[in-house]
Protein backbone atom coordinates (compact mmCIF):
# COMPACT_ATOMS: atom_id res chain seq x y z
CA UNK A 1 0.00 0.00 0.00
CA UNK A 2 1.90 2.95 -0.80
CA UNK A 3 1.22 6.39 1.17
CA UNK A 4 2.33 8.95 -1.38
CA UNK A 5 0.38 9.89 -4.13
CA UNK A 6 2.11 10.22 -7.25
CA UNK A 7 1.25 13.80 -7.42
CA UNK A 8 2.68 14.05 -4.29
CA UNK A 9 5.57 12.21 -4.89
CA UNK A 10 5.93 14.89 -7.83
CA UNK A 11 6.29 17.67 -6.00
CA UNK A 12 8.34 16.39 -3.23
CA UNK A 13 5.29 16.22 -0.51
CA UNK A 14 5.52 13.49 1.41
CA UNK A 15 3.71 12.59 4.14
CA UNK A 16 4.17 15.68 6.23
CA UNK A 17 4.03 18.36 3.32
CA UNK A 18 7.62 20.05 4.30
CA UNK A 19 10.20 17.25 4.25
CA UNK A 20 11.57 18.33 0.88
CA UNK A 21 11.17 21.85 1.86
CA UNK A 22 13.65 21.18 4.79
CA UNK A 23 16.16 19.18 3.22
CA UNK A 24 16.31 22.24 1.03
CA UNK A 25 17.11 24.74 3.83
CA UNK A 26 19.01 22.25 5.29
CA UNK A 27 21.77 21.77 2.34
CA UNK A 28 21.39 25.56 1.50
CA UNK A 29 22.36 26.99 5.02
CA UNK A 30 25.25 24.03 4.55
CA UNK A 31 26.23 24.95 1.85
CA UNK A 32 26.80 29.06 3.24
CA UNK A 33 28.47 27.82 6.01
CA UNK A 34 31.08 25.63 3.62
CA UNK A 35 31.75 29.67 2.49
CA UNK A 36 31.46 31.39 5.63
CA UNK A 37 33.53 29.05 8.15
CA UNK A 38 37.12 29.59 6.15
CA UNK A 39 36.52 33.32 5.87
CA UNK A 40 34.95 33.44 9.55
CA UNK A 41 38.68 31.89 10.54
CA UNK A 42 40.41 34.12 8.42
CA UNK A 43 38.15 37.04 10.04
CA UNK A 44 39.23 35.37 13.85
CA UNK A 45 42.33 34.82 13.02
CA UNK A 46 43.49 37.79 12.64
CA UNK A 47 42.41 39.01 16.02
CA UNK A 48 44.38 36.66 17.53
CA UNK A 49 47.17 38.02 19.97
CA UNK A 50 45.52 41.50 19.83
CA UNK A 51 44.87 43.16 22.91
CA UNK A 52 41.09 44.24 23.91
CA UNK A 53 41.37 47.34 22.20
CA UNK A 54 42.67 45.34 19.12
CA UNK A 55 40.21 42.96 18.98
CA UNK A 56 37.23 45.99 19.33
CA UNK A 57 39.22 47.69 16.79
CA UNK A 58 39.50 44.85 14.41
CA UNK A 59 35.52 43.28 14.27
CA UNK A 60 34.63 47.17 14.08
CA UNK A 61 35.65 47.05 10.41
CA UNK A 62 33.29 45.86 7.62
CA UNK A 63 35.11 42.54 6.51
CA UNK A 64 35.45 40.45 10.27
CA UNK A 65 32.44 42.55 11.35
CA UNK A 66 30.34 41.46 8.37
CA UNK A 67 32.02 37.62 8.18
CA UNK A 68 31.30 36.91 11.73
CA UNK A 69 27.47 38.43 11.81
CA UNK A 70 26.31 36.48 9.14
CA UNK A 71 28.51 32.82 10.17
CA UNK A 72 26.54 33.13 13.38
CA UNK A 73 23.37 33.92 12.13
CA UNK A 74 23.57 31.40 9.19
CA UNK A 75 25.24 28.92 11.77
CA UNK A 76 22.54 29.63 14.11
CA UNK A 77 19.95 29.25 12.27
CA UNK A 78 21.07 25.58 10.50
CA UNK A 79 21.49 24.92 13.86
CA UNK A 80 17.99 25.21 14.99
CA UNK A 81 16.64 23.86 11.95
CA UNK A 82 18.74 20.71 12.64
CA UNK A 83 17.68 20.09 15.84
CA UNK A 84 13.97 20.41 14.92
CA UNK A 85 14.75 17.35 12.59
CA UNK A 86 16.75 15.87 15.39
CA UNK A 87 14.29 16.66 18.12
CA UNK A 88 10.80 15.17 15.87
CA UNK A 89 12.90 12.00 15.07
CA UNK A 90 13.38 11.11 19.10
CA UNK A 91 11.55 13.09 21.16
CA UNK A 92 7.60 12.81 21.58
CA UNK A 93 5.14 14.73 23.61
CA UNK A 94 5.54 17.64 26.24
CA UNK A 95 9.73 16.68 26.11
CA UNK A 96 9.47 17.04 22.14
CA UNK A 97 7.35 20.70 22.23
CA UNK A 98 9.71 22.05 24.87
CA UNK A 99 12.77 20.68 24.05
CA UNK A 100 12.10 22.73 20.14
CA UNK A 101 10.96 25.81 22.49
CA UNK A 102 14.57 25.62 24.43
CA UNK A 103 16.13 25.22 20.99
CA UNK A 104 14.36 28.38 19.31
CA UNK A 105 15.38 30.41 22.40
CA UNK A 106 18.84 29.35 22.25
CA UNK A 107 19.68 30.12 18.70
CA UNK A 108 17.96 32.87 18.67
CA UNK A 109 19.40 34.24 21.68
CA UNK A 110 23.11 33.49 20.51
CA UNK A 111 22.17 35.39 17.35
CA UNK A 112 20.59 38.24 19.27
CA UNK A 113 23.47 38.57 21.46
CA UNK A 114 26.48 38.07 18.74
CA UNK A 115 24.44 40.66 16.99
CA UNK A 116 24.47 42.83 20.26
CA UNK A 117 28.16 42.60 20.38
CA UNK A 118 29.46 43.21 16.99
CA UNK A 119 27.33 45.98 16.78
CA UNK A 120 28.86 47.17 20.27
CA UNK A 121 32.31 47.07 18.63
CA UNK A 122 31.26 48.82 15.26
CA UNK A 123 29.90 51.27 17.08
CA UNK A 124 32.73 51.93 20.00
CA UNK A 125 35.55 52.57 17.05
CA UNK A 126 36.06 55.87 14.95
CA UNK A 127 35.94 54.65 11.29
CA UNK A 128 39.34 54.42 9.85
Amino acid sequence: MRYITPRKAALGMGSGRSGTQEHWKITVSSAALLVLTPLFLIAVGGAIGLPREGVIAHFGRPFPGIITALFITVGMIHFIKGTRIMLDDYLHGNAHRVAIVVSHIFGWGMIATALFALAKMAFATPVI
